[in-house]
């Protein structure tokens, strides 16, 4: 009895909290994710304070510049990613371009467009050395979708009480040449405002936030049990969707429904046709429901802007909104820049440190991500990128093909996610900026959370067995 007593000791002070201090216990190493988010959205929400609007290019290179940050913070080696060589060889060919190129806009802006891509890259790096569990990669996908909700919410608001939410929108918009008046719509009771912003300082930047809503909502709709948030899941779904009509992004229309389809082909593929029947079902009366609201609300605008999308075949109709830009890019600048044009000719880091006025170096126009690719480092550049972010999908597969795993649904999700960021590069420069960045970090945070997930299935099955 004394003997089992004393083992009874030991072990309730082993394992009292008060044998080890709170307050030299760690903070889990996956919450480094989870601020590194928050502090984007912060520094988003900052913008629309007027007194700190007039530092956006600081408060912009803020967001860059933590994940620079993270590099040197979170300093441990990282698990193998399949993306993680191919990101390599595009940091080697900026950087071959970097220092063998003669035709730079101007040397800063030339580091500051390798700053960029290693900015954008570097979750594939950092967060690959963060210890994530299924919980906290679930906990990170919430943390994305209740922001994006709210800013659709807020998008909404903004079309029904303009003079009440309608924040101040980006000094740069005001300065263009239209000083704005082109990004601003009719609505169907006559009042001209600017298209929804949401928790933003860009006009439309609200149907961004519609499409994250959207499609985050479809997945917490799907994998949770808790009604009340699988309720909530459902609804962020219309109010997404709203606001991208009433910010009249076509792409962003055509993206949802494009990942909308593969997310029904992946639940096809494992097997779940009850969740394929009653996604279907749902989704027919939400689209109903909230195209009829969106054209009562926008009026002739707003339906033209969508009904522009079937009014000739799609081929015509790709052709002739991007399929232009791709068109040039292969016709002009592929066999005049076959080696890149140099650095810094083109977007923001023209335009904040290009030097244009060199006739030998002008400004080059970018509207998609492939011609940007081409232009930076040439052929080799877009073999390299285009080979990183299939390997990022290969990966997603992997964990979508693991039956095993919790975390196979929010694979197909972010699966999905990816096939919709691929078409917008045919439509936007996405990897260069923030959507660039969110996309690996959310591939590489799915991919260590999986990956921890199957070696605590290992660690326990091999405890079982002893």
């Amino acid at each position: 009895m004394n003997a089992r007593h004393t083992r009874s000791v030991e072990r309730s002070t082993q394992f009292s909290p008060v044998a080890l201090p709170t307050w030299r216990i760690p903070l889990p190493k996956a919450t480094w994710l989870h601020n590194f988010v928050l502090m984007q959205f912060l520094l988003q929400i900052l913008l629309l304070v007027p007194e700190i609007a007039d530092f956006r290019i600081l408060m912009r290179a803020g967001s860059f510049a933590l994940s620079l940050g993270l590099l040197w913070k979170v300093p441990k080696a990282g698990i193998k990613l399949p993306a993680k060589p191919w990101a390599i060889v595009v940091l080697c060919i900026m950087a071959l371009e970097l220092f063998w190129h003669p035709y730079h806009s101007s040397t800063l802006a030339a580091v500051a467009q390798c700053l960029m891509y290693l900015a954008v890259l570097a979750p594939l790096f950092w967060v690959s050395r963060l210890e994530i569990s299924d919980r906290s990669f679930r906990g990170l996908l919430y943390l994305i979708w209740g922001f994006h909700a709210l800013s659709s919410i807020v998008g909404v608001l903004q079309v029904y009480y303009p003079e009440m939410f309608e924040f101040a929108v980006s000094a740069v918009i005001r300065g263009n040449p239209f000083g704005g008046e082109n990004l601003k719509i009719v609505l169907a009771n006559g009042i001209s405002i600017y298209r929804p912003t949401g928790l933003s300082d860009v006009p439309g930047g609200a149907a961004t936030s519609g499409f994250y809503a959207l499609l985050l909502g479809t997945g917490i709709a799907l994998q949770e049990r808790n009604l009340i948030f699988r309720f909530l899941g459902i609804a962020s779904v219309p109010v997404g969707l709203f606001c991208i009509y009433l910010s009249q992004v076509r792409t962003l229309f055509i993206l949802s429904f494009i990942c909308l389809i593969v997310i029904a082909l992946m639940l096809i593929q494992l097997k779940r046709l009850g969740q394929v029947a009653a996604m279907c079902a749902i989704a027919v009366i939400v689209v109903m429901i909230t195209t009829q609201w969106a054209i009562n609300v926008g009026g002739e605008t707003t339906s033209d802007r969508f009904l522009s999308l079937i009014a000739n075949s799609p081929d015509k109709v790709i052709h002739e909104n991007r399929g232009t830009f791709l068109e040039h890019t292969i016709t002009e600048y592929l066999p005049e820049y076959p080696f890149g044009a140099g650095l810094g000719r083109w977007g923001m880091m023209n335009d904040y440190f290009g030097n244009n006025s060199n006739p030998i170096t002008p400004p080059l126009w970018v509207e998609i991500q492939w011609s940007g690719w081409l232009l930076d480092g040439g052929i080799a550049l877009v073999i390299a990128y285009a080979g990183a972010i299939v390997a990022a999908c290969s990966g997603t597969w992997q964990v979508i093909s693991n039956r095993q795993s919790s975390l196979q649904l929010w694979g197909a999700i972010v699966f999905a996610y990816n096939v919709g960021v691929i078409v917008f590069t045919f439509s936007y420069s996405v990897f260069i900026g923030q959507y660039g960045l969110e996309f690996w970090l959310l591939n590489t945070a799915l991919f260590v959370a999986a990956r921890s997930e199957a070696r605590s299935h290992r660690i326990l099955f091999t405890q079982q067995e002893g």
